[in-house]
C-alpha cells in the first residue's frame, strides 16, 4: 500500500499546497505529511496480514485554518483513515499556525 499516494489522492481536491515532510514554496497556508510508524498489526501463520501505517498531517498557515482542518479531518475519514490525536501549535520562528492531526490507516 502506498500511504503517500492515499494521502496525496485525499487532499489534492482541497486546492492547497501539499507536500511530503518539507514544503519549500511561498504559499502562506499549506500541508504537509509524513509516516512516523509503520507496523504490523495482524498476522496469520507467522506472516504480516496487516499493516499499520500511522501518519501525521500538518497543517501550515499564516490565518485562521479552522475550515481548512475540517475539510482534511472529512477527507482523510473519507478514504479510510482513521483520526488518533490532534493538537494545535504555534510557531514562535516563523510565527506560523500549526495544527498536526495524527491519523492511522491499516491494510491488509
Amino acid at each position: 500500500m502506498n500511504y503517500k499516494k492515499k494521502i496525496k489522492d485525499a487532499l489534492t481536491s482541497l486546492n492547497v499546497p501539499l507536500e511530503f515532510q518539507n514544503y519549500t514554496g511561498s504559499a502562506t497556508t499549506y500541508i504537509t505529511y509524513f509516516c512516523y510508524t509503520e507496523q504490523g498489526e495482524a498476522w496469520a501463520e507467522n506472516e504480516e496480514i496487516a499493516t499499520g501505517y500511522y501518519v501525521q498531517v500538518d497543517i501550515w498557515s499564516k490565518a485562521n485554518y479552522t475550515t481548512l482542518e475540517g475539510q482534511v479531518m472529512a477527507a482523510m475519514i473519507a478514504a479510510g483513515f482513521n483520526r488518533t490525536s490532534a493538537q494545535d501549535l504555534f510557531e514562535k520562528d516563523p510565527k506560523i499556525f500549526h495544527k498536526a492531526i495524527r491519523f492511522v490507516y491499516v491494510s491488509d
